[in-house]
């Protein structure tokens, strides 16, 4: 029987993809939003495409302030899409 992959739901293009193709977006106990590369984090996650494109249509339909119940600030933003960068190059 093959082995069962993990499906999440991409914020920003609302697409299934498999887990491993996907970046996490956690929020930290403390309150604090940063990207997950590894997946280990603690707290609460939520999936992006390492798309930027992902990331401004997820801004725009407030994907992320929806599955973390809480307002995120504009900075917050700009340090994710810093990191995005970063983290893929």
């Amino acid at each position: 029987m093959p082995k069962k992959i993990p499906m999440r739901q991409c914020l920003g293009c609302r697409e299934m993809k498999p887990k491993r193709e996907l970046i996490r977006v956690v929020r930290s106990p403390e309150g604090e939003v940063s990207l997950d590369f590894k997946g280990k984090k603690p707290g609460r996650g939520a999936y992006l495409c390492p798309d930027p494109a992902c990331l401004k249509r997820a801004k725009k339909s407030k994907g992320l302030e929806r599955a973390f119940s809480v307002q995120i600030p504009e900075e917050v933003y700009a340090s994710l899409e810093e990191q995005m960068g970063a983290g893929h190059e």
